[in-house]
């Protein structure tokens, strides 16, 4: 079974639904299929959207499902397995079978707002803790849990940039170096750890510390225990833009990952296929997402609206 819409939106997130919302205003069929794995469910509140600031990921959602079906944009739970480009975008759908043999739907444009998945370090203790006494973004996280003892787990020489940052919610930070060699560190980078007041700890690290389910130490490999009670890591980011390659999107390599060429509205080299919120780039916060998202859905009406006008002055009248 085929069925078409106007625009389909890959992915249920801030990104997503924002550019549902602005389709729905402008009374374009509109379907959202929504997989249900939002990149922010393990933390408890989301930080730094103005007027939604402490609110839980999970009610924000619910918020913005609600609002978009005002509009008559549809929702799906279900994942999009392929997706082919002809007159139209034909996607195809999982429909809760193994070989995604679910419906396919089709529509004029397509937007990819997947997001991306974070791949933390396998260190014993971290992904259980991530989200609560484990974090990754001090911006998200770093008022709530001023002024305790941080620990930063290194990852590459890039973990210097965080272990700086987080100074300016604790003065009480040690960087654990645990897979980057001290030798890899610059001149540079060594000079500004010591004038932010951060120790440098080399060795790796084995695991967490937990007693009374809160984070108290960083055990070293060595055995050595150091007393911490926030730990900042940085996962690998890794897009989920499988569906944008096999459309022939143009892709550029990033220090965070291969992403999505991309304009300043969101669309990418394939006409009509556009990418929002993580999934054009790795440092999109829940408001920028949503901004993102809602700057592709006004583009992508005013494209869909041009593309009707010039169709109709190219047809001749009978």
């Amino acid at each position: 079974m085929t069925e078409d819409y106007e625009v389909i939106v890959i992915g249920g997130g801030a990104a997503g639904l924002s550019a549902a919302l602005v389709l729905g205003r402008a009374r374009r069929r509109t379907l959202v299929v929504d997989a249900g794995e939002p990149r922010n469910a393990p933390a408890a509140h989301m930080q730094g959207y103005l007027s939604r600031d402490g609110m839980p990921p999970a009610e924000f959602l619910a918020a913005g499902r609600e609002e978009i079906a005002r509009y008559g944009v549809e929702l799906v739970r279900d994942r999009a397995v392929d997706a082919e480009r002809g007159e139209d975008f034909a996607v195809r759908l999982a429909g809760g079978t193994p070989s995604g043999g679910g419906r396919t739907v089709r529509a004029r444009a397509l937007v990819v707002a997947t997001g991306l998945k974070d791949e933390l370090p396998p260190v014993e203790g971290v992904a259980a803790r991530f989200g609560r006494d484990v974090l990754h973004c001090p911006y998200c996280h770093g008022w709530e849990v001023r002024d305790q003892a941080f620990g930063v787990l290194a990852t590459s020489p890039l973990s210097v940039h965080q272990a700086l940052m987080v100074t300016q919610w604790s003065k009480d930070v040690t960087l654990f170096l645990h897979s980057v060699d001290q030798r890899e560190l610059s001149d540079e980078d060594l000079r500004r750890l010591a004038a932010a007041g951060v120790r440098v700890v080399p060795g790796e690290v084995a695991g967490l510390v937990v007693e009374d389910d809160r984070l108290t130490g960083v055990r070293l490999t060595a055995g050595e225990v150091h007393a911490r009670e926030i730990l900042f890591v940085a996962p690998r980011a890794v897009p989920r833009t499988d569906l944008l390659r096999r459309l022939g999107a143009e892709t550029t390599e990033t220090p965070f990952g291969t992403y999505p060429v991309v304009d300043a509205r969101g669309l990418t080299t394939v006409p009509g296929l556009w990418a929002v919120g993580n999934a054009a780039g790795f440092a999109e916060q829940v408001v920028n997402a949503a901004s993102r998202g809602y700057r592709a859905g006004a583009a992508i009406n005013g494209e869909l609206l041009l593309a009707d006008l010039d169709r109709a002055v190219a047809t001749p009248r009978t």
